[in-house]
């Protein structure tokens, strides 16, 4: 039997080589802190981060459905989904500010 995890935002298995994180679904600095997690890939995980700010997520993207369901998660979905399950690079496009 396979134990390899799947990453929940692009339903690619998460290798025990590739780079990997947890994510708070509610941030920690918002009231998450011992709240749930997931496991993702780092890059999926970079690319929340680099999308949404922390009140958004706190606010209105703290499910997987609901991070799936953002535009320019979708867009990165569907381009990471033909990568390699290890598959890691930057981040491209800037990194949202922190308010």
């Amino acid at each position: 039997m396979d134990d390899t995890p799947i990453c929940p935002l692009c339903q690619r298995p998460i290798p025990a080589t590739a780079p990997q994180s947890l994510h708070h679904l509610v941030p920690r600095l918002r009231g998450g802190k011992g709240g749930p997690t997931v496991l993702l890939h780092q890059i999926c995980h970079n690319e929340i981060h680099a999308s949404l700010s922390e009140t958004e997520l706190a606010r209105s993207f703290n499910t997987v459905e609901a991070l799936q369901g953002h535009p320019r998660l979708a867009k990165f979905i569907a381009w990471v989904a033909k990568r390699p399950p290890d598959f890691h690079s930057k981040t491209p496009g800037t990194r949202r500010h922190r308010r």
